[in-house]
């Protein structure tokens, strides 16, 4: 009976501490975590070089995908045309967004030289968040970014960039609703599967 009080009330003290983890987890924790693993993952000479690439970018991806939600960017990004979108056609727009972020930002992300991250506060309102930063790089220019967060089942997630008071979601809502409007939505499926005609789409901070 000692034994089994004693694993009872190690496997609550386990539970509570959890819970307590998970409840301090701010939308500040949670957007510089996985910015720390992107960062480590950069800095690991093992993952360095040509060679490395492919192995590099798919942990950079793994550290972010738990903490950005594709499908609700990709829903905003494309605005009033996503409620237009059958299931099968959601489901397909959201991997081809994701995609088109990866090969828009990853050069940009490897490109990070140890430059200066600064979190300057969090602003909270009924389930939605915003996390301000700066990167401060080797001229001492800041460039300010700002992660919008929005909660589900307790746990924060990121659904836009705000990079140098330019939102990513805007930017690309502007772009695709332009194509949608004076093409089509297949239009847009197609200039987003043809790699090279995706890359003509302008990114916020991507120069």
């Amino acid at each position: 009976m000692k034994m089994t009080a004693a694993v009872l009330t190690l496997s609550l003290t386990i539970l509570l501490m959890s819970g307590a983890a998970q409840a301090a987890e701010t939308p500040t924790v949670r957007v510089k975590v996985a910015v720390d693993k992107v960062v480590g993952i950069l800095r690991d000479p093992a993952l360095k070089g040509p060679a490395k690439t492919k192995e590099r970018r798919t942990k950079i991806l793994q550290a972010v995908s738990g903490v950005f939600d594709w499908e609700e960017m990709a829903k905003r990004s494309l605005g009033q045309y996503w409620r237009q979108r059958t299931p099968e056609e959601q489901k397909e727009f959201v991997s081809l967004f994701s995609d088109l972020l990866e090969r828009s930002y990853i050069n940009r992300i490897e490109s990070y030289t140890d430059e200066k991250i600064i979190y300057d506060g969090e602003q909270v309102d009924a389930g939605y968040a915003t996390v301000k930063s700066r990167l401060i790089n080797k001229r001492k220019e800041e460039i300010p970014v700002d992660y919008k967060l929005i909660q589900k089942n307790n746990e924060w997630y990121v659904y836009d960039l705000v990079i140098e008071d330019v939102s990513l979601v805007n930017n690309y809502r502007i772009q695709f609703n332009k194509i949608i409007r004076s093409s089509s939505y297949a239009e847009l499926v197609k200039k987003m599967k043809n790699k090279s005609e995706s890359e003509s789409f302008v990114t916020p901070g991507a120069e």
